[in-house]
């Protein structure tokens, strides 16, 4: 189990898991070893999108450069692409999606993962995603304006 660093913005507790980089739009990477990397949305995407009810993820074998679309998730309020957060190849999809896509709200740092790639340009690219505590003040001033503008 991951730490988190954790912000409360009116209602609304976020959480960030320390063990992994952030694109600025909120999906996660994290390294596993081999040039493998595990890949899912934050929980404040997850929380700001609402309630997962289908994903459709690139199957395996599947070639993108960063910023690529590989995922494209339908919420209750909207439907997101999920952009790559390095080049590879889609290595495996997590099978619990089609049946319970539900666990992506559920467990959006655990069993809700999207997708894992092989990402042959990790070392290089890795320096573009934000660490943990970056994201997190990204987040909070998110959710600041949203709550301000409500």
């Amino acid at each position: 189990m991951p730490e988190f660093l954790e912000i409360t913005v009116d209602k609304f507790v976020f959480k960030v898991a320390t063990d992994r980089l952030y694109r600025p739009d909120g999906v996660w990477a994290k390294l596993e070893g081999e040039g493998r990397v595990r890949v899912g949305i934050s929980d404040f995407v997850q929380q700001h999108s609402g309630d997962l009810t289908f994903a459709e993820v690139r199957p395996a074998g599947t070639m993108f450069d960063a910023g690529g679309e590989v995922a494209v998730i339908e919420t209750v309020k909207a439907t997101v692409g999920i952009l790559a957060p390095a080049s590879g190849t889609v290595d495996e999809v997590n099978p619990t999606l089609g049946e319970q896509p539900e666990i992506v709200n559920q467990d959006p740092y655990g069993a809700g993962w999207l997708v894992l790639i092989k990402a042959g340009k990790w070392e290089q690219e890795k320096g573009a995603l934000l660490q943990p505590a970056e994201y997190l003040a990204r987040v909070k001033d998110e959710a600041e304006k949203e709550v301000g503008g409500q």
